[in-house]
């Protein structure tokens, strides 16, 4: 009787960890993914997007939420396959939670095919899936040290990848997004660059990185500029132009379109790239 008590004491508070940890991975899923599910571009987009370009983003999610689980996970791992499980439990919410929204707002429901109601959550979990393993670091009671913050440079990169992805994926399915770049001159673009290297730099300077790639009030505003300014905004163009391709914004468009277009969604890309130290 005495170790059946025991077991069951000890199992009781990782019962309740588990749960804390599922509520709060729903609430992230949630609240980072709402503004998507309630936009009706998204739900064309999931379909009537091409199906191969939907699975991709899904195949590429997977990698991108495993290497973010080392960074911010549900719990502090030690193993790889700690991580991809942790990756998998993020999927699962996130699908979860998108199905269960877009019933509630009427997006999905009787009558619709199978394939229109997949891709509606499909192209809901990239998102859906990242914030709930954000929710671990933003809503969580136990947070990870310092030393464990600890980033190279490639990890500063990474992240910066992940803001970019996260915040242009709020904005790229939007009609508002094609128009501005309709209506852009040339001239517009440049300012538009140049625009978002300064906001960028900006927020590089104002968050700082730790570890070895530390930033001080010593670092020239150069040194910055071309080791994560430059680097980052690049990063942040290759998001966007990927993410215009995913939702078939590039398709039977010129190439000056596509690079105007690529312009306009680096602005929010590059600014969350920069503020993903502040998520992240």
């Amino acid at each position: 009787m005495g170790t059946v008590g025991l077991d069951r004491a000890t199992s009781a508070p990782a019962r309740s960890k588990a749960l804390r940890d599922t509520g709060r991975a729903l609430g992230g899923a949630l609240i980072f993914s709402l503004p998507m599910l309630m936009t009706m571009e998204m739900w064309w987009l999931g379909f009537a997007m091409d199906r191969l370009r939907l699975a991709l983003l899904l195949v590429v999610c997977l990698p991108l939420l495993i290497l973010l689980s080392r960074r911010i996970g549900f719990e502090t791992t030690r193993a790889w396959r700690e991580d991809v499980a942790d990756a998998l439990f993020a999927l699962g919410i996130g699908m979860v939670t998108s199905a269960v929204a877009l019933v509630v707002f009427g997006a999905i429901g009787p009558g619709m095919s199978v394939h229109e109601i997949a891709g509606k959550i499909a192209i809901q979990v990239a998102p859906a899936s990242i914030g709930a393993l954000l929710a671990r670091s933003q809503f969580g009671s136990e947070r990870r040290g310092e030393e464990d913050r600890q980033e190279s440079y490639w990890g500063e990169m990474f992240l910066m990848a992940v803001g970019a992805l996260f915040l242009g994926f709020n904005v790229a399915p939007t009609e508002e997004m094609i128009v501005i770049s309709y209506r852009m001159t040339p001239w517009h673009a440049v300012a538009l660059v140049l625009l978002s290297l300064f906001v960028m730099h900006g927020f590089i300077f104002a968050v700082g990185f730790r570890g070895g790639t530390e930033l001080t009030p010593q670092t020239p505003w150069w040194s910055a500029f071309v080791r994560f300014t430059l680097p980052g905004y690049m990063l942040a163009m290759l998001v966007s132009l990927y993410i215009l391709w995913t939702f078939g914004r590039t398709d039977d468009t010129s190439l000056e379109q596509v690079i105007t277009a690529t312009i306009v969604l680096g602005f929010p890309s590059s600014a969350g790239a920069a503020a993903a130290r502040l998520i992240l």
